[in-house]
């Protein structure tokens, strides 16, 4: 009876565990190692608390204060292709407007983004590099980290942009 007793007890601690059948010296050195305070029962998990459920609102929620966002072009014109894929950044200054930098050709071309009166969710980007190079871009924000439009460069180069994450 005592054996039966410390195999279930052993079977209790090693929960979770695959059971693998043990021969008489096995099992004698399991009793002995149960007695000796050698093999513990496992504490009894606590139920976690439920947690609600996050409200839609919030999540959609946009932090307040200047926020980063990445931009990138992708060519869609064989002038665009010489360049290849170019990478800038918008940063929302949360009054309708942007500021937009992005480096073309090695050189920093620096702007604006500004959401057109009337529809909150189209704007246009412009930005200029010291060069005289410039460009300019028509988008549409489908959520308030997340957009996209296309692009006209100066040198007849055309892109795709999507902005946000």
């Amino acid at each position: 009876m005592k054996r039966a007793l410390i195999a279930v007890a052993a079977g209790t601690a090693l929960g979770g565990c695959y059971v693998v059948p043990l021969g008489n010296d096995n099992l004698d050195r399991l009793i002995r190692a149960v007695e000796q305070g050698q093999v513990q029962q496992p504490q009894a998990q606590q139920p976690q608390a439920l947690q609600p459920a996050p409200n839609p609102a919030q999540a959609k929620q946009v932090p307040a204060g200047p926020m980063s966002l990445p931009a990138r072009l992708y060519p869609v014109n064989d002038v665009a292709n010489e360049t290849g894929m170019v990478s800038g950044t918008v940063t929302s200054l949360k009054d309708g407007k942007a500021r937009f930098q992005l480096t073309y050709k090695g050189e920093l071309m620096v702007g604006e983004a500004t959401r057109v009166s009337g529809d909150d969710r189209k704007g246009i980007a412009t930005a200029w590099g010291p060069s005289g190079a410039f460009m300019t871009c028509e988008y549409q924000m489908s959520a308030p980290v997340r957009g996209a439009g296309n692009c006209n460069f100066s040198d007849g180069a055309r892109y795709q942009v999507h902005v946000g994450n």
